[in-house]
């Protein structure tokens, strides 16, 4: 075999055997997911993915319709789009509004962007996660509250900014966050 003709390089390696690998395959169960949650997931893909990049107005609907994605919708949205696993995934892991698991009855946004911080942001969250017993993106252990960080409300010039619930709240100061959390925990 001459040492610069390509050809026979390339013969000559796929003459060759390579030894076979078994690489095991886990099977998945059935997922966690409530009649109702599934019936929930397939008919928003239904009614959404018609839509140009159908999967972020899936994703919103879906944590809008049951307040998080869960693991277990991730098969499904993706076998509605044709989407690989991977790439749902993907998609809910980079963007930080997309939560995984189920959040406290509360939602409780504290605004991190530069304006907000610029006027005590970073002492609020100190307050916030001190008064909580949490770090972002936990529940209280009653189950009231989730903290999650956010990273621009649209109101610099109110700020420190929160968002309780869809409710925006500008100039918050640790005695005005704990009068919303005290509001939060009431039944």
């Amino acid at each position: 075999m001459s040492q610069n003709d390509p050809i026979q390089a390339y013969e000559f390696l796929m003459s060759q055997q390579s030894p076979r690998r078994v690489i095991p395959i886990k099977i998945e169960g059935p997922g966690s997911l409530a009649p109702t949650e599934s019936d929930a997931i397939l008919n928003i893909c239904a009614r959404l993915k018609a839509l140009p990049g159908a999967l972020l107005p899936i994703l919103h609907a879906v944590q809008a319709a049951l307040g998080f994605v869960p693991k277990d919708a991730v098969p499904l949205i993706a076998g509605e789009l044709n989407l690989s696993r991977a790439e749902v995934h993907g998609v809910i892991s980079f963007y930080h509004y997309f939560r995984t698991s189920k959040p406290g009855r509360h939602v409780l946004q504290l605004c991190r962007a530069e304006a907000c911080q610029a006027v005590g942001a970073g002492r609020l969250e100190s307050h916030a996660k001190r008064s909580l017993g949490v770090d972002f993106h936990g529940t209280t252990a009653d189950g009231a509250v989730t903290l999650e960080p956010v990273y621009c409300l649209g109101n610099c010039a109110l700020g420190p900014s929160a968002m309780l619930d869809d409710r925006l709240q500008g100039r918050v100061t640790p005695d005005r966050f704990d009068e919303l959390v005290a509001l939060a925990r009431q039944p």
